[in-house]
């Protein structure tokens, strides 16, 4: 929801990355489930839960020697056993290991080394172990090449194994050139995850009803700060929340309006510092602040006071990937969640960013190859590829055309992604992750009155040019 934490972005499911659980180690199942080596592992949640999002992570921490991994190096080539790694971002169990969990009842003979690793350093640590050959067989990635744990730059350096006809066929639309280059394919997509609002419907409800439009959420914004709570929670201390936000501003500023944007990017045919919408967008960010958008402290918050915020009603919406509405109302009590697009300077330019943010690819220096084929293989069938989504609370990856908005989550965004009113997180198709960090630290910045928005948006530039 690398966007996205790192996505979380965020992303995030970019997915998110709102509480980062440290405690994780390996840890091996089998069909009885007894031969686990890390009893920290807590398969249900009694406090405030939310997902990740596959977005950057900024100033990563260098974790080798801290995680028990059991990678490619550590097996003898069995064709009934590999080992995943995923990022993790709380204590509730993730929908990559859940999916795997369903491979091994389905297959009694099949064991799997679970290797979960904190999102905030899940970038740095799965490149430094591939390149110390010490990775595991099946690796979750993310298209495009704006994050550290992006497929094209992996792939590039020889990191990821190209992947068969299965992964090809679940590509979505126009995504290929994210998913490899040459007509070859590194990463299989998982799902789709729309990065826009999470929103407690019913603290919104409590509020009059969510704003319509970008002047009538000011005004939203100064009505509930009278009453000490906010529109917004955001983790102004954790990059990937603002660098989302700040995407999201975007999203109705820039790519309403030119949704090839980045292609002219490329081609310098523009840039961030000389373009009116992304200078609109930043400046947006003051708009926020002024107007009392973010809850006290804002600047400071982690992810924790996204959480609490939503789940307790203080704050209305948050800047998190989509799947976290389905742990967020499991653990408020009684509020229902949904998702939203953020309110644009006027309903003609709604827009709202979804796309294949997560996918499984395969260590080339794997020595399980066959096991790690099989586990994509299957996961790729339609019946895994819309349980996935379940799990995860995203929509499917296959058969969106179909999908009935009506009655769930996904019924305020329904008209946009019909009306093909939508697109990728912008950051996947920029050219490396620096780009993405110098916007979410910059937002930083804006926020706190050190940096204004075009220094921003030139260090952006500068960023794209490394």
């Amino acid at each position: 929801m690398s966007g996205i934490c790192n996505t979380y972005v965020l992303f995030l499911h970019i997915s998110c990355i709102l509480v980062s659980d440290r405690g994780h180690g390996s840890r091996i199942f089998s069909t009885t489930k007894s031969e686990r080596l890390d009893m920290t592992q807590h398969r249900r949640y009694s406090g405030l839960k939310a997902g990740a999002l596959a977005v950057p992570t900024i100033a990563a921490l260098l974790l080798t020697g801290c995680s028990a991994s059991t990678g490619s190096n550590a097996s003898s080539g069995s064709s009934k056993e590999f080992s995943l790694s995923f990022a993790t971002s709380n204590t509730i169990e993730s929908p990559f290991q859940v999916l795997a969990e369903k491979y091994i009842e389905a297959n009694p003979d099949v064991k799997i080394t679970f290797n979960p690793q904190p999102n905030d350093s899940y970038d740095q640590t799965l490149r430094t172990q591939l390149q110390a050959g010490n990775a595991s067989d099946v690796v979750v990635t993310s298209p495009g090449a704006g994050t550290g744990r992006s497929i094209l730059p992996l792939a590039e350096a020889g990191f990821l194994e190209p992947l068969d006809d299965a992964a090809k066929e679940l590509l979505p639309e126009g995504s290929a050139s994210t998913f490899g280059t040459d007509g070859k394919v590194y990463g299989q997509a998982t799902e789709i995850t729309v990065a826009a609002l999470v929103s407690n419907e019913t603290a919104a409800q409590a509020a009059g009803g969510f704003p319509a439009d970008f002047s009538s959420l000011q005004e939203q914004c100064k009505t509930l700060e009278s009453s000490g709570k906010s529109l917004f929670a955001l983790a102004g201390s954790a990059p990937p929340n603002t660098g989302l936000m700040a995407m999201s501003l975007a999203a109705s500023r820039v790519y309403a309006e030119d949704p090839k944007w980045n292609d002219k990017r490329a081609a310098k045919e523009t840039t961030f510092a000389g373009s009116d919408g992304w200078k609109s967008a930043l400046e947006a960010v003051n708009t926020l602040k002024d107007a009392g958008c973010f809850q006290k402290g804002a600047a400071g918050g982690g992810f924790d006071a996204i959480t609490k915020g939503l789940a307790g009603g203080t704050s209305v919406s948050g800047f998190i990937p989509a799947p976290s509405w389905k742990q967020l109302e499991s653990a408020a009590g009684g509020a229902k969640f949904a998702v939203r697009a953020l309110p644009a300077e006027s309903s003609s330019k709604s827009y709202v960013f979804a796309s294949a943010n997560y996918a499984f690819s395969i260590n080339a220096a794997s020595k399980n190859k066959d096991a790690a084929k099989a586990f994509l293989d299957w996961a790729a069938e339609p019946e895994q590829t819309k349980a996935f989504a379940e799990i995860d609370g995203a929509l499917p990856v296959t058969g969106l055309d179909k999908y009935d908005f009506e009655g769930g989550a996904y019924k305020n965004v329904g008209d946009l992604i019909k009306d093909g009113k939508y697109g990728p997180l912008p950051n996947i198709q920029w050219p490396n992750s620096a780009v993405y960090d110098a916007l979410a630290t910059g937002v930083q910045g804006i926020i706190t009155g050190q940096k204004s928005p075009d220094q921003v948006l030139q260090a952006m530039d500068a960023a794209w040019g490394q």
